[in-house]
């Protein structure tokens, strides 16, 4: 978020987030800031390469990209089984895994570039 916009409301039991009116699943609080951080960065460069891949009519890179996106969707326990059902141990597996491919698939990226 940026310092200007506040983050959006939760409800009371900490599980949604409220954005105009719609109710959206709220990343998982027990990730660390640092690995959601990094989660949220891989994130948004998944959702840059679905826009790309979509002006490029490349539904290759954009199924590649589309899926990236869900990876880390579900590492922040956003989509997936919810948080708030899994032990933490199962939280922390799968942020850890998430995260794990993502930095994996970020590599490859970076391979195919040279």
């Amino acid at each position: 978020m940026t310092a200007d916009k506040p983050p959006p409301a939760l409800t009371p039991d900490g599980r949604w987030v409220v954005v105009k009116g719609r109710r959206w699943r709220a990343t998982d609080p027990a990730i660390p800031e640092d690995v959601a951080a990094r989660l949220r960065s891989h994130l948004m460069t998944a959702r840059r390469g679905v826009g790309a891949a979509l002006r490029a009519q490349d539904s290759e890179a954009e199924r590649a990209a589309r899926d990236r996106v869900h990876t880390a969707k579900v590492a922040l326990g956003e989509r997936g089984t919810p948080w708030w059902d899994q032990s933490a141990e199962a939280r922390r597996t799968r942020w850890t895994r998430g995260l794990e491919t993502l930095d994996g698939a970020s590599d490859q990226d970076d391979t195919s570039e040279e």
